[in-house]
């Protein structure tokens, strides 16, 4: 919980709205989506922790250095901090206008710019199921960020 906090961004808390909220509906098919930045993600297998470290280390991030903010450090990546102001074309209520194919094609593109770690984890909210890989709950979040609402968002 200390670390959500340490870490608290915007970007942050809109992937556990769209996780755990559920009246957050995607518009996107569920399952596996195919993107082509596999050959990456095998170089991240293990634990979050694992990951996160990994992560930090190869992009050199230290407390006063935002992941996003230095696009040296992102190594040709965007990150979900950049990206997140899009998620509302991927539910319900957010771009309803948008052709499903223009839909998924954004998100695949988005996919593939991601960092692997944030891609697996993109996916993962995508189908409300981040704490199935990942030991984070809803109890968990509304601890770390007590100023969100649940409900009420389709």
């Amino acid at each position: 919980m200390d670390v959500l906090r340490k870490y608290e961004h915007p970007s942050l808390k809109a992937l556990f709205i769209w996780n755990f909220d559920d009246s957050v509906v995607t518009i996107l098919p569920p399952g596996e989506v195919p993107y082509s930045n596999l050959k990456s993600e095998q170089k991240f297998r293990g634990t979050l922790t694992d990951k996160v470290e990994n992560l930090v280390d190869t992009m050199g991030y230290n407390e006063t250095t935002s992941l996003g903010n230095a696009s040296d450090l992102t190594q040709g990546h965007t990150t979900i901090r950049k990206e997140f102001k899009r998620f509302y074309n991927f539910i319900k209520g957010g771009n309803d206008s948008l052709a499903s194919l223009r839909r998924e094609t954004m998100f695949i593109q988005m996919l593939e710019g991601l960092h692997p770690l944030e891609a697996e984890i993109l996916c993962l909210v995508k189908d409300k199921k981040l704490q199935t890989k990942y030991k984070i709950t809803k109890e968990i979040v509304t601890q770390a960020y007590p100023d969100i609402s649940w409900g009420g968002r389709s």
